[in-house]
């Protein structure tokens, strides 16, 4: 029996609230805070298993976040806020000898590549405390790389090749959205492509590579397309044989419709632009103008299916 913090309050955090809340064997206490304590409060109030307290934190301030833990004292803290976000949450998480658990690694604002090597730098840190940051605990990354593990140590005695494949099969009825945070998305997806192979990175341009694969599960054949994703930069420096990595995922074409045209018109765009007087983002502009991900759980109807093609 353990006390949980969890900081955000997205559609991800939502998921996280519940399935914690499903097993409250094991979290006998859970607090979710986030910088708009009313996102907080509406999660909270969807729960009856048991009651989830809430609190208001600026997960950018390292103070706040330090006053908080303190007050909680979780064991476990779990980060499902922004990937900016992860450095100041592990700051406070090593000030206040408290683990640490995400699902996503860290990006900076200003520049959409997201890799581990700012996270891996607090290593030594984290271990001389004696405590633990476990990263990258989603599906994918997290799932995914388990599946890798267990290729390794049960089916293959070496791992030469590795595609991890996503198909998102199901369909909420919106003409566009998506299905996680949609700046972080939006950023991922137009990301230059990069995948493993013959002990470097290749790149190449975002869903420039594609091909059709059939699903198993009733999910059938669907066009997917190559894009980076932070398990491979995990996965080639611990399994060190692999000598060629990729990573796939399924899109419909109404969403590379809307994303083409959101992109020629400067839409996904992470710098700031002038008008009418006021400094903008237009990517998150953009994401105020789309559909809440937390909301689309009940609109989403079909299947999704993630595994790992292991070769060796």
């Amino acid at each position: 029996m353990s006390k949980v913090l969890i900081i955000g309050a997205g559609g991800v955090s939502r998921v996280v609230v519940h399935k914690c809340a499903q097993r409250n064997d094991i979290f006998s206490s859970i607090t979710l805070a986030s910088r708009t304590k009313s996102k907080c409060d509406a999660i909270a109030a969807e729960i009856s298993a048991m009651a989830i307290a809430t609190a208001q934190v600026d997960a950018d301030n390292v103070p706040q976040l330090i006053a908080l833990i303190q007050k909680v004292q979780p064991q476990l803290v779990i980060n499902v806020a922004l990937p900016y976000q992860d450095l100041t949450i592990m700051d406070a998480c090593l000030a206040t000898d408290v683990d640490y658990l995400d699902t996503a690694n860290y990006e900076p604002v200003e520049t959409a590549r997201f890799e581990y090597s700012w996270q891996w730098a607090y290593q030594d840190r984290f271990k001389q405390q004696g405590v633990m940051a476990l990263l990258g605990s989603g599906f994918d990354p997290g799932v995914t790389n388990v599946y890798t593990a267990l290729a390794a140590k049960k089916y293959l005695d070496v791992v030469e090749e590795i595609d991890i494949i996503d198909a998102n099969a199901g369909s909420h009825g919106q003409p566009f959205a998506t299905n996680f945070n949609p700046e972080i998305n939006i950023r991922e997806v137009t990301a230059t492509c990069r995948h493993w192979e013959n002990g470097q990175w290749v790149e190449s341009p975002p869903l420039s590579t594609k091909r059709v694969f059939d699903f198993p599960e009733g999910v059938g054949p669907m066009t997917i397309y190559r894009l980076y994703h932070e398990e491979m930069e995990s996965l080639v420096k611990h399994i060190p044989t692999i000598k060629k990595a990729q990573f796939w995922m399924t899109f419909s074409e109404n969403y590379l419709k809307h994303l083409e045209v959101l992109q020629n018109v400067g839409m996904t765009r992470i710098d700031e632009v002038e008008f009418q007087g006021q400094k903008v983002v237009p990517i998150q502009f953009l994401k105020a103008l789309l559909p809440d991900p937390g909301t689309l759980g009940p609109l989403t109807k079909g299947k999704t299916c993630i595994g790992v093609i292991a070769r060796g």
